[in-house]
């Protein structure tokens, strides 16, 4: 019997509870279920109507996923224990995880996002509060968009572990018809991946909002790549992640939906909506607006040239118009494509 704990229960926490619990029927395994949900009531519906109406409409869920309001209970006993809150609460929620944390348990990040303050990566966070060594951290990444799972479209991502038998243990445990996951051990190229295109997708629907064409959205998409690329090599991440599922496909995915939050927050900035304005007509964090800032901090720090970047967060500042943003999101100096 597996136990696993899935810590957040907004559309892609319960999407993978989701995921999880099919693997199992799918794949014969012996597993539990339990998804931490903060409010109660969403607990409650998802236990007695088995739907999570608030952020997946109608879609049923496993009967074999039971849900609590309590984060200590959920924690409890389980293995396999899913991180899927938003990042800049994440640290937050460690105190009680690691009070009730299974002493060989396994902590997997959905979440992609830089913790403003410390600049520190997800996993980076984990490590510090629970003493989780990289043998038990992993990451999932790739083109997640959680309604098209949770509709069982199909959908490959990256399980990433610098122990890759922990990283095919993980992978294991949600494959299943419609979910494909595939190993990887370049955890900080993965991470990165993640976090930078949520930044790239606000710059591509700022394009949206200001009426700009497939041209400039490919222009942006591909430049921010590369300045993806750039800084998680610097870090140590590896290149041929980025022509992978969470480099290139995740950006792809983000870049390009109308289901992407981050890309939906860019149009309405580029329509001319304030930072503040945007968030209060969203149900759901857009990552890219809260760790934008740590991003270009980071990038900073270790010198790496991210102009898409700086100039997204700069109107999430309120310093630069997005009526100006179109000129300075291609302003560098001269150079080879490649540099």
């Amino acid at each position: 019997m597996t136990t696993i704990a899935v810590l957040g229960a907004g559309s892609w926490g319960t999407t993978f509870a989701k995921v999880l619990a099919d693997a199992a029927v799918t794949g014969g395994q012996e597993t539990t279920v339990t998804l931490w949900a903060r409010r109660a009531e969403v607990a409650a519906e998802i236990n007695e109507a088995h739907t999570n109406t608030t952020y997946l409409g109608e879609t049923a869920l496993p009967e074999m996923i039971s849900a609590t309001s309590d984060l200590a209970e959920a924690v409890t006993g389980a293995e396999i224990v899913v991180l899927a809150v938003p990042a800049q609460s994440l640290r937050s929620h460690l105190g009680v995880v690691r009070e009730n944390l299974h002493p060989a348990a396994v902590l997997v990040s959905l979440i992609k996002g830089l913790e403003r303050g410390t600049d520190l990566r997800m996993s980076e966070v984990i490590a510090q509060e629970l003493a989780v060594g990289p043998d038990r951290s992993v990451v999932i990444s790739g083109p997640n968009l959680a309604m098209e799972i949770a509709r069982e479209e199909p959908t490959a991502s990256v399980v990433a572990c610098a122990e890759e038998s922990v990283a095919e243990r993980v992978a294991a445990l949600c494959n299943n018809a419609y979910f494909r996951p595939y190993t990887n051990t370049d955890v900080i190229g993965v991470e990165i991946a993640g976090i930078v295109k949520n930044v790239i997708a606000l710059a591509v629907g700022i394009c949206d909002g200001q009426k700009l064409g497939d041209n400039s959205k490919a222009s942006v998409i591909t430049r921010g790549l590369a300045e993806t690329t750039r800084l998680a090599t610097e870090l140590g991440g590896a290149l041929e992640t980025f022509s992978g599922l969470a480099g290139l496909g995740d950006l792809v995915a983000t870049c390009a939906s109308p289901l992407s939050r981050n890309r939906s927050a860019g149009r309405l900035l580029g329509e001319g909506l304030t930072a503040e304005q945007v968030t209060e007509q969203l149900s759901q964090t857009a990552e890219g607006m809260k760790s934008g800032s740590a991003v270009v901090e980071l990038a900073r720090q270790h010198r790496v040239e991210m102009p898409i970047c700086e100039a997204v967060v700069a109107v999430l500042e309120g310093k630069l118009t997005v009526d100006r943003l179109a000129s300075l999101l291609l302003a560098r100096d001269l150079k080879a494509e490649g540099k």
